[in-house]
């Protein structure tokens, strides 16, 4: 799925062509995604100006002049494309489809499809100035690169939690748009073991794990996002900090810390891959 380094990448890319662009017609080529859409949805769309493209935690926000917004997740496989640049196969993934085209967004100026083999993104619609009382976002943690998040945030969050570490950083009431790669990443540069308790973490690792976390993100951000499994960038490049990765998918590779000599460990947490250094991971 992809995580807020590869969402924030597409809505980069997708600005020039939707900010300020008046949407003229809307298809929607089957009546739901992973939910139905919002009633009236096309009729709601069409003809309004997306006066900007914004985001919150892994959700796309096209802000409308009517005082909506146009909330569209991606899920596990979900692709914006603009116009006729495809984003071509990707790793351990399906060829592009064309029966997967569900969405097209015609504007003024280009063409935009959302395609989604898998069907689990969905799009909804939500008065603007209500945003952060809709379901999605109502019991959302602050933005790991926005000002709310700071070390007595995270050190308040952690305190008395028995879950593991990294459970505690991919709960949104935490912190929002953490997902599982960059937890891995951030918490092997902080040393800090994945199955340790969070609320049994020193607040002062807890407080120097904030900074990590932004560099982790705000590096994947400008290399463009990961490109794993589905994604990549809105005009079909691929990212790259996927080479960057220090213990992500590297299972019995050598640690790249240096002077450990320890091997990347796989385990699996609440259902997911975690990547670690048990030598060097405390």
């Amino acid at each position: 799925m992809p995580e807020l380094p590869e969402v924030e990448t597409v809505r980069r890319g997708l600005t020039p062509a939707l900010e300020g662009a008046r949407l003229t017609r809307v298809e929607l080529r089957r009546p739901d995604l992973r939910w139905p859409f919002p009633e009236g949805m096309q009729a709601r769309l069409e003809g309004a100006t997306i006066t900007a493209l914004g985001r919150r935690s892994k959700y796309l926000l096209a802000h409308l002049d009517r005082g909506e917004t146009l909330i569209v997740h991606l899920g596990m496989s979900g692709r914006m494309v603009v116009d006729d640049i495809r984003l071509g196969q990707f790793h351990r993934d399906p060829a592009w489809l064309p029966q997967h085209d569900h969405v097209v967004l015609h504007t003024d100026r280009h063409r935009v499809t959302f395609n989604d083999a898998r069907r689990f993104g969905f799009m909804d619609l939500a008065p603007t100035d209500a945003l952060e009382t809709t379901k999605h976002f109502a019991r959302m943690g602050p933005e790991p690169l926005g000002n709310g998040f700071h070390a007595a945030h995270l050190i308040a969050a952690f305190r008395g939690k028995q879950t593991p570490v990294k459970a505690a950083l991919l709960d949104q009431r935490v912190v929002a748009g953490l997902g599982n790669i960059y937890v891995c990443e951030a918490l092997h540069r902080a040393g800090i073991s994945p199955t340790r308790k969070a609320g049994r973490i020193s607040a002062a690792r807890v407080a120097a794990l904030v900074p990590i976390i932004r560099d982790v993100l705000t590096e994947a951000i400008e290399s463009g996002g990961s490109s794993l499994r589905d994604y990549r960038q809105a005009d079909g490049t691929l990212g790259y900090f996927q080479h960057g990765f220090r213990v992500y998918d590297r299972e019995g590779t050598p640690c790249p810390t240096e002077d450990c000599e320890g091997r990347i460990r796989r385990i699996v947490q609440s259902g997911r891959s975690t990547f670690y250094c048990p030598a060097c991971q405390r």
